[in-house]
């Protein structure tokens, strides 16, 4: 019995070093993978963050592209009006597009209408896209009826918020006008953002430039394009063709030269067997 005792009293557990020891270990490879967990997360959102930012400011020009090609391309009477302004002191624009049709008694007349704007929101201190569609051309008669009905003193609806940045402009020549009226240009840039703006020096807000998302839509695609080639262009392309022309005769008259040297050769040999 007292050996069965001392057999147990020899055999010793692990020390408080040991036991604090593996504990730090274990809270140490514990502490590196929830770090390598949480930067895996972090990359992930930043990845879906930009996918999604790039891709609701496409759909949004898009579909302004769409509008433009839909109404214009037509050849009817169509008035385009582009504005832009500052709202609470964020960059703001408006693009209507006003197709008319005459009556009997040759007075034009509303035959459809889109509107494209945005205004400054107080709940999210940012700017909301909003669009509105009326006229006797409806995209769906049923849905607009019933939305002329429902909210006949609100025609805008909603298409976005969060927009920091919103401009439209006409090409004429070099230079970007912020202004038009009349007829339809023939190009118009359409610029979107939804980054976190900056104060300028003058006072108003701004967003970083590439953050912007800036789409230049052609009015009419069924325009005739005229070609002007250059003349300088068109004398440096005949020269060149004249330099390979010129090497390309000199290789045949070599490969002329050199076939009828191999004539006189087999002549001169078949008269050498002659005179033999």
């Amino acid at each position: 019995m007292k050996k069965t005792f001392n057999t147990f009293r020899e055999q010793r557990g692990f020390s408080l070093a040991e036991v604090l020891a593996a504990l730090t270990i274990g809270a140490m490879v514990l502490i590196a993978v929830l770090g390598i967990y949480s930067r895996a997360g972090r990359s992930a959102a930043a990845i879906t963050h930009k996918l999604d930012s790039s891709r609701l400011p496409s759909e949004v020009l898009q579909r302004i592209a769409e509008d433009l090609d839909r109404i214009i391309a037509s050849g009817s009477d169509t008035k385009v009006t582009i504005e832009n302004k500052l709202d609470n002191l964020y960059p703001t624009a408006r693009l209507t597009i006003l197709k008319n049709y005459y009556d009997k008694g040759n007075k034009p007349q509303t035959l459809e209408e889109i509107i494209w704007q945005t205004s400054y929101d107080y709940d999210t201190d940012s700017l909301v896209l909003y669009r509105s569609h009326s006229g006797v051309g409806l995209e769906d008669k049923l849905l607009d009826e019933r939305r002329e009905s429902w909210e006949k003193g609100y025609p805008f609806v909603p298409i976005c918020d969060g927009v920091t940045f919103f401009k439209i402009q006409v090409p004429r020549g070099e230079e970007l006008s912020d202004r038009w009226s009349g007829s339809p240009p023939r190009g118009i840039v359409v610029t979107i953002s939804f980054a976190e703006p900056f104060k300028t020096v003058a006072g108003d807000l701004d967003v970083p430039d590439e953050e912007k998302i800036t789409r230049t839509i052609a009015v009419d695609r069924t325009r005739k394009i005229r070609f002007i080639f250059v003349k300088k262009e068109y004398e440096e392309y005949e020269s060149e063709g004249e330099e390979v022309k010129s090497e390309d005769e000199e290789v045949k008259s070599k490969d002329v030269e050199g076939k009828s040297d191999d004539r006189g050769r087999r002549a001169r040999i078949e008269e050498y067997k002659n005179s033999e």
